[in-house]
């Protein structure tokens, strides 16, 4: 490979690339910041007393690194292999590699040996931060002063000009261990690095920012050594003192905003860096704290042997590896924050990473003991059905395909041998989840006889969140409903009030259907919800139309109101759970659900199993429709299709072409009355269906071509009896008559075997899905299984 390092000019003086290269070393910290910054100085003609006094090392540091540079260029500054101890230790970064290493090489010794440091300095640092491995103990950062031992979250980020300052939470009791999630790995990192950088680079541009030298730990084992000023960075004059008041009135706004939104932690200010000299962030007690605000804001410093970027990397694999359930969204969040920032106007005086995290407190599980009698409702969740094995979930699902199957013909289909599907289904029938039927006479040998899954055996709550309706359904085991009911709601209702609607109809729900229901065979409750979702965290992460739901921990506030096991998906995904699972031997196949709602959205069961995609939400298939249709903003970005919103573009379409309206535009009335118009032949009624089922179908086609399946479900609350022919006579062919493969496969296009409470039906057969599917538990697989109570 050759060698693109820009060439060094004579007499000392430095070219622009080189000394680009030498700023990039100067911000991205360790021994090659300290060296950079020597070299940048020394340029600008400063002695070397007073670049010993500037970076905080000593004169014979300064003089060898001035040597190096003169004898061998930028070669020199570089590391050279040697043995022994190295001259700096990071404390943060041996957490950080102790917490997210890969495959379990965290442990003293690994981390010893890849950072090349004894055994002994590893696991005294281990020791500093309370990283003791097998033993519940509670981390601590020796911030000075240091955090108080308990959970730690990172709560946000405020840079400007002047400063960086890293927002902490702890709490005493540690959150209960999480259920799902992935800790964040290299690649979550390096884009938050890649997004940082960005923001730095435009905050340098106008002269302010961490400095050379500045991101370094420190050389000495002798305490901290001073903050860096602004005469760090060469060429560059001290801030006005105007400059430094606003910094401070910004920060102290920021801290007491969060103090007012986070009142469950206690928040701590820890000063990556500071640029202002003698301008610390506001003490706790200069910071407004609303009245019914428990949050007390103190400030800290960064620990002394650690680098402020390696600290914030720390901090991130603290939080990462004690919440994973919505560390990997959070920090996506925060490159997005950043990004910004390096896009926007460094100028405006708003210029500024104000960046909070989402409230926490359903995650801290402070309100798990209150009295469940309380809440009107005694369904503690603690059922008697525990499937701990592999084979027992293949019996249950070759039953449940079948209907009714003998012991032999569950041998033959599985592969098990007599012996095994013999005891297996004896204790599934102790237990009674299996029921036989009437003996069968056979020609040869004594009577067969066959079973069935006994419905009653297991019961799950179904509740379905649409922007204009809320659907409760209570199912059997065997697919059954057993009660359900609806309530209508508004978009725009505050969160929390609709909260307690949801909750309030499921309570209603469990109540009516009575004592068909057992509290030792009900699974818990599915919840289903318009997309896009977090659904490791629980989060709504603000629907297209319910702007009011933004960034709503829903899953951990509903738990609050159940304590039961409660899972949340995606309600196109959930339509699709409960297509397979009530759908039986007729989709024992792949095929993708199109789910006509509020919206429609499309659920994807591939390869045995629901395909939910990286973060759960796959199916997202406005933007297909709108990309095959070619309907995109002058941007390139696709358009949000009308079309895509059946209760309110089929009543447009229909008023446009001359239908008068029974119902207000866009209302589920107007629809239901546009769909009876059209299958009583009304023209206009039935144009208006027609192009919504054409532009419904070309998005079709896009995902039967990419996906190779031949069987496309049609469901969802506004997929009626009145329209259903509309929809599928189009979709059906355009799917056959334009695919390329359109020769080697026949896509069939079917309604759903559920009623129009598809999502709220799927949602309850997400928790037998989770509970009775057989799947290798794998890491992955691991992560979805359902929760304990």
């Amino acid at each position: 490979m050759s060698d693109t390092r820009p060439a060094e000019p004579a007499d000392g003086m430095l070219s622009p690339e080189l000394r680009a290269v030498l700023r990039r070393w100067a911000d991205e910290g360790g021994p090659l910041a300290t060296r950079a910054g020597v070299v940048l100085l020394a340029a600008d003609g400063l002695r070397d007393a007073e670049i010993s006094r500037r970076l905080g090392v000593s004169r014979q540091t300064v003089g060898s690194w001035r040597q190096r540079w003169t004898s061998a260029g930028i070669d020199g500054l570089e590391h050279r292999p040697r043995t022994g101890r190295p001259a700096t230790v990071d404390e943060a970064e041996v957490v950080t590699r102790t917490l997210l290493a890969p495959g379990g090489s965290g442990a003293s010794r690994a981390v010893a040996r890849e950072l090349g440091l004894s055994h002994a300095t590893v696991a005294g640092i281990r020791r500093r931060w309370r990283l003791v491995p097998d033993e519940p103990v509670a981390p601590s950062v020796p911030a000075r002063p240091p955090l108080p031992g308990g959970d730690v979250w990172v709560m946000g980020l405020y840079v400007d000009g002047l400063r960086g300052v890293l927002l902490a939470g702890t709490r005493l009791v540690a959150s209960a261990p999480a259920t799902a999630g992935t800790v964040i790995g290299a690649d979550v990192l390096a884009g938050l690095d890649r997004s940082l950088d960005a923001a730095l680079a435009s905050t340098r541009h106008h002269g302010a920012g961490p400095s050379a030298g500045s991101d370094r730990a420190d050389e000495s084992e002798h305490g901290p050594r001073p903050a860096p000023g602004p005469a760090d960075a060469p060429g560059r004059g001290s801030p006005r003192r105007a400059d430094v008041l606003a910094s401070d009135r910004a920060l102290t706004g920021y801290l007491a905003q969060a103090s007012r939104r986070h009142p469950d932690l206690a928040l701590h200010a820890i000063t990556l860096w500071d640029t202002a000299p003698g301008s610390d962030p506001a003490p706790a007690a200069d910071v407004p704290q609303p009245a019914d605000a428990r949050a007390v804001v103190t400030c800290h410093h960064i620990p002394a042997r650690s680098t402020w970027r390696t600290f914030l990397r720390a901090m991130i694999a603290l939080d990462s590896t004690s919440h994973p359930e919505s560390s990997r969204r959070v920090y996506l969040d925060l490159a997005a924050e950043l990004e910004r920032y390096a896009a926007e106007d460094a100028d405006d005086p708003q210029h500024t990473v104000r960046w909070l995290r989402e409230n926490v407190a359903g995650h801290l599980g402070a309100d798990e003991a209150t009295d469940s009698s309380a809440r009107g409702h005694t369904w503690s969740g603690v059922n008697q059905i525990d499937l701990g094995s592999f084979n027992e979930c293949v019996v249950i699902e070759t039953v449940r395909l079948s209907g009714t199957i003998t012991r032999g013909e569950i041998a033959h289909r599985t592969g098990l041998t007599q012996q095994s599907v013999s005891r297996i289904a004896r204790s599934l029938l102790d237990r009674g989840i299996l029921i036989e039927e009437a003996q069968l006479r056979a020609t040869s040998g004594k009577p067969r006889t066959p079973v069935r899954l006994r419905g009653a055996a297991a019961h799950a709550l179904g509740i379905h969140i649409d922007p204009e309706l809320l659907t409760a359904v209570v199912i059997d085991l065997d697919g059954a409903i057993v009660h359900t009911r609806t309530r209508s709601v508004s978009a725009d209702t505050d969160p929390a009030e609709f909260v307690e609607r949801v909750a309030a109809l499921g309570r209603q729900t469990l109540a009516e259907a009575g004592g068909a229901v057992r509290p030792e065979g009900f699974l818990g409750i599915g919840v289903a919800v318009p997309g896009p979702v977090d659904i490791a965290s629980g989060t709504v992460l603000g629907p297209p139309l319910m702007s009011a739901w933004g960034d709503l921990p829903l899953l951990y506030l509903l738990k609050d109101h159940f304590p039961c096991p409660v899972i949340m998906e995606k309600d196109s995904t959930a339509a699709a759970a409960g297509e397979r699972w009530i759908g039986r031997d007729r989709r024992a196949r792949d095929f993708a659900y199109l789910y006509l709602g509020t919206g429609v959205g499309t659920g994807l069961y591939l390869n045995g199993d629901i395909y939910r995609g990286v973060s759960s939400n796959a199916g997202e298939f406005g933007q297909l429709c709108a990309i095959a249709l070619g309907r995109v903003d002058e941007d390139g970005r696709p358009e949000i299709l009308p079309e895509c919103n059946p209760p309110v573009s089929v009543p447009d379409l229909a008023a446009r072409g001359g239908l008068r309206p029974a119902a207000a535009s866009g209302s589920i009335a107007a629809y239901l009355a546009v769909g009876r118009a059209a299958a009583a032949g009304d023209r206009a009624a039935t144009a208006a269906v027609r192009e919504v089922a054409r532009a419904v179908g070309r998005g079709a086609l896009g995902l039967t071509d990419l996906l190779d399946i031949d069987l496309i479900v049609l469901g969802g609350p506004f997929f009626t009896d009145d329209v259903a022919d509309f929809y599928l006579a189009e979709i059906a062919r355009t799917v056959n008559e334009f695919p390329t493969a359109r020769r080697l496969r026949r896509v069939e296009v079917e309604p759903s075997v559920l009623s129009a409470g598809a999502a709220a039906v799927g949602a309850a057969s997400t928790i037998f899905h989770a509970t009775f599917t057989p799947r290798l538990r794998g890491r992955e697989t691991r992560a979805r299984q359902l929760p304990t109570s």
